[in-house]
Protein backbone atom coordinates (compact mmCIF):
# COMPACT_ATOMS: atom_id res chain seq x y z
CA UNK A 1 0.00 0.00 0.00
CA UNK A 2 3.06 2.45 0.88
CA UNK A 3 3.94 2.08 -3.07
CA UNK A 4 0.99 2.84 -3.78
CA UNK A 5 0.83 6.32 -1.89
CA UNK A 6 4.42 7.01 -3.20
CA UNK A 7 3.16 6.82 -6.47
CA UNK A 8 0.05 9.00 -6.28
CA UNK A 9 2.20 11.92 -4.37
CA UNK A 10 5.20 11.42 -7.32
CA UNK A 11 2.22 11.68 -9.64
CA UNK A 12 0.68 15.11 -8.01
CA UNK A 13 4.26 16.36 -7.61
CA UNK A 14 5.01 15.50 -12.06
CA UNK A 15 1.61 17.44 -12.21
CA UNK A 16 2.76 19.69 -10.35
CA UNK A 17 6.09 20.67 -12.28
CA UNK A 18 3.89 20.58 -15.76
CA UNK A 19 1.65 23.39 -14.52
CA UNK A 20 4.36 25.55 -13.67
CA UNK A 21 5.91 24.96 -17.34
CA UNK A 22 2.64 25.73 -18.71
CA UNK A 23 2.05 29.03 -16.95
CA UNK A 24 5.56 29.51 -17.67
CA UNK A 25 4.99 29.23 -21.21
CA UNK A 26 1.99 30.94 -21.32
CA UNK A 27 2.70 34.08 -19.65
CA UNK A 28 6.27 34.39 -19.46
CA UNK A 29 7.63 33.28 -22.96
CA UNK A 30 4.60 32.43 -25.12
CA UNK A 31 4.99 29.83 -27.88
CA UNK A 32 4.49 30.55 -31.18
CA UNK A 33 1.67 28.65 -33.53
CA UNK A 34 -1.20 27.89 -30.21
CA UNK A 35 1.14 25.52 -29.22
CA UNK A 36 0.26 26.60 -25.91
CA UNK A 37 -3.20 25.06 -25.67
CA UNK A 38 -1.95 22.17 -26.35
CA UNK A 39 0.21 22.00 -23.53
CA UNK A 40 -2.21 23.30 -21.22
CA UNK A 41 -4.71 20.38 -22.11
CA UNK A 42 -1.86 18.11 -21.10
CA UNK A 43 -1.32 19.82 -17.87
CA UNK A 44 -5.15 20.16 -16.78
CA UNK A 45 -5.04 16.15 -17.36
CA UNK A 46 -2.15 15.07 -15.44
CA UNK A 47 -3.17 17.65 -12.59
CA UNK A 48 -6.98 16.08 -13.08
CA UNK A 49 -5.29 12.31 -12.75
CA UNK A 50 -3.24 13.02 -9.74
CA UNK A 51 -6.14 14.51 -7.98
CA UNK A 52 -8.15 11.30 -8.71
CA UNK A 53 -5.41 9.36 -8.12
CA UNK A 54 -4.55 11.09 -4.40
CA UNK A 55 -8.19 10.86 -3.68
CA UNK A 56 -8.76 6.82 -4.34
CA UNK A 57 -5.28 6.47 -2.41
CA UNK A 58 -6.82 8.54 0.80
CA UNK A 59 -10.20 6.68 0.28
CA UNK A 60 -8.55 3.19 0.27
CA UNK A 61 -6.03 4.15 3.15
CA UNK A 62 -9.54 4.74 5.29
CA UNK A 63 -11.13 1.45 4.51
CA UNK A 64 -8.06 -0.42 5.50
CA UNK A 65 -7.85 0.87 9.17
CA UNK A 66 -8.54 -1.76 11.43
CA UNK A 67 -10.43 -2.24 14.65
CA UNK A 68 -9.67 -4.72 16.74
CA UNK A 69 -11.62 -5.37 20.43
CA UNK A 70 -10.68 -8.52 22.57
CA UNK A 71 -12.95 -10.40 24.85
CA UNK A 72 -12.54 -12.99 27.18
CA UNK A 73 -14.53 -14.76 29.65
CA UNK A 74 -12.91 -17.74 32.27
CA UNK A 75 -15.77 -20.01 33.80
CA UNK A 76 -14.68 -22.25 36.45
CA UNK A 77 -16.86 -25.67 35.63
CA UNK A 78 -15.83 -27.61 38.37
CA UNK A 79 -13.48 -27.77 41.20
CA UNK A 80 -12.86 -30.74 44.05
CA UNK A 81 -10.32 -31.83 46.13
CA UNK A 82 -7.90 -34.71 45.15
CA UNK A 83 -4.80 -36.41 46.60
CA UNK A 84 -2.49 -37.31 43.73
CA UNK A 85 1.60 -37.41 43.55
CA UNK A 86 3.30 -37.06 40.46
CA UNK A 87 6.48 -39.71 40.78
CA UNK A 88 8.12 -39.46 37.15
CA UNK A 89 8.01 -37.12 33.84
CA UNK A 90 8.56 -38.08 30.50
CA UNK A 91 9.23 -35.76 27.27
CA UNK A 92 7.79 -37.59 24.45
CA UNK A 93 7.98 -36.63 21.06
CA UNK A 94 5.94 -39.13 17.85
CA UNK A 95 5.46 -38.52 14.14
CA UNK A 96 2.64 -39.17 12.39
CA UNK A 97 1.34 -39.95 9.32
CA UNK A 98 -2.14 -38.94 8.60
CA UNK A 99 -3.53 -41.07 5.17
CA UNK A 100 -6.97 -41.39 3.88
CA UNK A 101 -8.66 -42.32 0.42
CA UNK A 102 -11.48 -42.40 -1.20
CA UNK A 103 -12.82 -43.74 -4.03
CA UNK A 104 -14.31 -40.83 -6.95
CA UNK A 105 -17.55 -42.66 -8.49
CA UNK A 106 -16.20 -46.43 -6.83
CA UNK A 107 -13.11 -46.45 -8.85
CA UNK A 108 -11.04 -42.71 -8.99
CA UNK A 109 -8.83 -43.40 -5.67
CA UNK A 110 -8.41 -39.73 -4.49
CA UNK A 111 -5.91 -39.48 -1.24
CA UNK A 112 -5.01 -37.20 1.17
CA UNK A 113 -2.13 -36.79 3.75
CA UNK A 114 -0.67 -35.30 6.83
CA UNK A 115 3.03 -35.63 8.72
CA UNK A 116 2.51 -34.36 12.06
CA UNK A 117 5.03 -34.18 14.93
CA UNK A 118 3.33 -34.56 18.36
CA UNK A 119 5.61 -33.20 21.26
CA UNK A 120 3.81 -33.55 24.89
CA UNK A 121 4.76 -33.91 28.28
CA UNK A 122 3.82 -36.83 30.15
CA UNK A 123 2.99 -37.29 34.00
CA UNK A 124 3.08 -40.33 35.67
CA UNK A 125 1.68 -41.16 39.68
CA UNK A 126 -0.51 -42.18 42.28
CA UNK A 127 -4.35 -41.19 42.76
CA UNK A 128 -4.65 -41.81 46.51
CA UNK A 129 -8.01 -42.11 46.35
CA UNK A 130 -7.85 -45.76 45.12
CA UNK A 131 -5.50 -46.67 47.44
CA UNK A 132 -6.96 -48.41 50.68
CA UNK A 133 -5.27 -49.56 53.61
CA UNK A 134 -5.73 -50.46 57.60
CA UNK A 135 -4.23 -48.71 60.34
CA UNK A 136 -3.66 -50.23 63.72
CA UNK A 137 -2.18 -47.64 65.83
CA UNK A 138 -1.74 -49.81 69.01
CA UNK A 139 1.21 -52.13 67.44
CA UNK A 140 1.65 -49.07 64.85
CA UNK A 141 0.99 -51.14 61.75
CA UNK A 142 0.11 -50.27 58.28
CA UNK A 143 -1.61 -53.01 56.13
CA UNK A 144 -2.20 -52.00 52.58
CA UNK A 145 -5.72 -53.54 51.43
CA UNK A 146 -5.61 -52.08 47.49
CA UNK A 147 -2.51 -50.18 45.97
CA UNK A 148 -2.99 -49.47 42.49
CA UNK A 149 -0.95 -49.24 39.83
CA UNK A 150 1.07 -46.16 38.24
CA UNK A 151 -1.23 -44.25 35.92
CA UNK A 152 -0.90 -41.18 33.83
CA UNK A 153 -1.88 -37.97 35.97
CA UNK A 154 -1.32 -35.60 32.53
CA UNK A 155 -0.83 -35.69 29.07
CA UNK A 156 -0.30 -32.37 27.43
CA UNK A 157 0.63 -32.71 23.91
CA UNK A 158 1.80 -29.96 21.59
CA UNK A 159 0.86 -30.66 17.50
CA UNK A 160 2.94 -29.11 14.80
CA UNK A 161 1.94 -29.70 11.51
CA UNK A 162 4.67 -30.14 8.87
CA UNK A 163 3.39 -30.95 5.57
CA UNK A 164 -0.84 -31.18 3.43
CA UNK A 165 -0.97 -33.27 0.62
CA UNK A 166 -4.94 -32.89 -0.87
CA UNK A 167 -6.65 -34.67 -3.51
CA UNK A 168 -8.94 -34.09 -5.79
CA UNK A 169 -12.43 -33.65 -3.95
CA UNK A 170 -10.83 -34.91 -0.75
CA UNK A 171 -9.57 -32.40 1.49
CA UNK A 172 -8.44 -31.71 4.68
CA UNK A 173 -11.39 -30.19 6.83
CA UNK A 174 -11.95 -29.90 10.76
CA UNK A 175 -12.52 -33.71 11.35
CA UNK A 176 -9.69 -34.98 10.19
CA UNK A 177 -7.80 -32.26 12.66
CA UNK A 178 -9.33 -34.10 15.45
CA UNK A 179 -8.74 -37.49 14.26
CA UNK A 180 -5.31 -36.40 13.97
CA UNK A 181 -5.16 -35.01 17.43
CA UNK A 182 -7.01 -37.87 18.90
CA UNK A 183 -4.76 -40.43 17.26
CA UNK A 184 -2.11 -38.47 18.01
CA UNK A 185 -2.39 -38.60 21.59
CA UNK A 186 -3.14 -41.97 21.63
CA UNK A 187 0.40 -43.20 20.53
CA UNK A 188 2.15 -41.39 22.64
CA UNK A 189 -0.26 -42.42 25.61
CA UNK A 190 0.87 -46.08 24.61
CA UNK A 191 4.51 -44.77 24.02
CA UNK A 192 4.46 -43.47 27.58
CA UNK A 193 2.81 -46.63 29.21
CA UNK A 194 5.55 -49.13 27.44
CA UNK A 195 8.75 -46.65 28.44
CA UNK A 196 9.67 -47.24 31.58
CA UNK A 197 8.27 -44.99 33.76
CA UNK A 198 6.23 -46.69 35.25
CA UNK A 199 8.70 -48.62 36.81
CA UNK A 200 10.58 -45.24 37.69
CA UNK A 201 7.25 -43.75 39.19
CA UNK A 202 6.57 -47.49 41.47
CA UNK A 203 10.15 -47.50 42.94
CA UNK A 204 10.41 -44.17 43.91
CA UNK A 205 6.41 -44.68 45.61
CA UNK A 206 7.75 -47.72 47.16
CA UNK A 207 11.20 -45.55 48.37
CA UNK A 208 9.11 -42.84 49.46
CA UNK A 209 6.61 -44.79 51.50
CA UNK A 210 8.85 -46.96 53.45
CA UNK A 211 11.20 -44.27 54.48
CA UNK A 212 7.89 -42.27 55.31
CA UNK A 213 6.38 -45.14 57.46
CA UNK A 214 9.71 -46.00 58.94
CA UNK A 215 10.55 -41.97 60.16
CA UNK A 216 7.53 -42.14 61.82
CA UNK A 217 8.34 -45.82 63.60
CA UNK A 218 5.62 -47.43 62.11
CA UNK A 219 5.80 -50.89 59.76
CA UNK A 220 4.42 -51.88 56.95
CA UNK A 221 2.51 -55.15 57.50
CA UNK A 222 2.07 -56.31 53.98
CA UNK A 223 5.23 -54.27 52.09
CA UNK A 224 4.86 -56.72 48.74
CA UNK A 225 1.71 -54.96 47.97
CA UNK A 226 4.09 -52.40 46.66
CA UNK A 227 5.73 -54.08 44.67
CA UNK A 228 2.64 -55.67 43.07
CA UNK A 229 2.89 -53.14 40.13
CA UNK A 230 6.86 -53.91 38.98
CA UNK A 231 5.34 -57.52 39.10
CA UNK A 232 2.50 -56.75 37.08
CA UNK A 233 4.19 -54.79 34.60
CA UNK A 234 6.96 -57.94 34.24
CA UNK A 235 4.37 -60.22 33.69
CA UNK A 236 2.89 -58.15 31.23
CA UNK A 237 6.33 -57.09 29.16
CA UNK A 238 6.90 -60.91 29.11
CA UNK A 239 3.57 -62.27 27.84
CA UNK A 240 4.37 -59.44 24.89
CA UNK A 241 7.24 -60.82 23.97
CA UNK A 242 6.07 -64.18 23.87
Amino acid sequence: MKSFKTFGYIAIVVSGLFLAAYLYSVFIKPAAGGGSNTMGMMVLGLILGGIIVFLILKLLSGKQTEISAENSHTVVESMRKVFKIVCAEGQFQEIYNYEQTKKLLKFIPSTKKALVIVKAKVLIGYDFEKCKWEVDEESKNLKIIAFPEPEILSLEPDFKYYYFEEDLFNFINRDDLDKIQIQGKKQVEQAALQSGLKKIAAEKMRTVLTEMVAANRWKIANPEMLTLPLQTETNENATTQE
